[in-house]
């Protein structure tokens, strides 16, 4: 005698939740480098899924770690003190006065917030910058402007990233949420350095699965302003022939998805920060969000 089956109406639910098991398999133990900016970072309900989605990847069995910026906190803490935001080659000049407003920003309140939103869903979430533990140095920051070089400020090019600190968080299940600030190589100055970049250094020193870089923008544009076609994956090799064609906001990020492949990461991906739950589209499902990029396959046999 066959049995009928019935379709429960929450089986669809159940069914999105079986659609990610190949991708638990794959990721479980997995340390996943998220670095959070843009947009994401001030509207609340993206902070919020933001937050959910990082609890999410812990409890699912991955080891997230977060590394953020502040440019709009830190643009309207400068106005509030009379200070000019200025930018230069992508970066922010950082006068001494200005290093001053982006650490208390940086450390002091987007941090805090964001260790706040995360530890909602359990004490998972522990504050840290580079200067901790000397985690990240760096030295003065040089960019060449129009073939020249430019002055500045407190800007730094990071020189080296000691995970030792991270590492220990991460084994005692906690989610490491880092500042994009440095400890000079040289003496006692602290550097401001840009967040994509301190994301992709320390995904490359803790040999991350995974480098997930939220942004304003839906990926790598093919041929940006003439088409708004995304590329949806390209290897190392061919990013590194299109970064000197880039626009200035996206060189720091894909200079950084191309450092990290080519330094252990198994993976790089820039994905749009404007749509709610996207680290987790990205993570969990079939959906071809944002660029990605690979290491060349000779890299990825070494």
């Amino acid at each position: 005698m066959r049995t009928s089956t019935r379709r429960h109406p929450a089986l669809a639910h159940a069914q999105s939740v079986i659609q990610a098991l190949p991708w638990l398999t794959r990721h479980q133990g997995k340390v996943c480098v998220v670095k959070f900016g843009g947009h994401a970072m001030v509207d609340d309900e993206l902070k919020a899924a933001f937050a959910q989605d990082i609890v999410y990847l812990r409890l699912a069995g991955l080891r997230p770690v977060v590394v953020h910026g502040g440019g709009p906190q830190i643009s309207a803490e400068l106005e509030r003190h009379g200070l000019v935001s200025e930018f230069k080659a992508g970066l922010r000049v950082t006068s001494t006065r200005a290093m001053e407003v982006v650490r208390m920003v940086l450390a002091g309140q987007v941090q805090r917030e964001l260790v706040g939103l995360i530890n909602q869903h359990g004490s998972f979430a522990v504050g840290m910058t580079g200067e901790d533990a000397d985690t990240i140095t760096a030295t003065k920051h040089m960019p060449e402007v129009d073939g020249e070089p430019v002055d500045i400020g407190r800007v730094g090019e990071i020189t080296e990233v000691k995970p030792g600190a991270i590492r220990a968080l991460l084994a005692d299940g906690l989610i490491p949420v880092i500042s994009s600030i440095a400890r000079s190589a040289e003496d006692d100055y602290v550097y401001n350095v840009n967040a994509d970049t301190a994301a992709a250094a320390v995904a490359a020193a803790l040999r991350a699965h995974a480098l997930v870089v939220l942004t304003d923008v839906e990926g790598l544009y093919a041929d940006w302003p003439n088409s708004d076609e995304v590329i949806s994956r390209l290897s190392a090799s061919e990013l590194e022939k299109l970064l000197p064609e880039l626009a200035d906001g996206m060189v720091p990020k894909m200079a950084g998805c191309l450092h990290a492949v080519r330094n252990g990461v198994g993976s790089a991906r820039v994905i749009d920060g404007r749509v709610h739950h996207s680290v987790l589209l990205e993570m969990f499902t079939r959906e071809e969000i944002g660029t990605l990029v690979m290491p060349d396959i000779e890299e990825e046999l070494r």
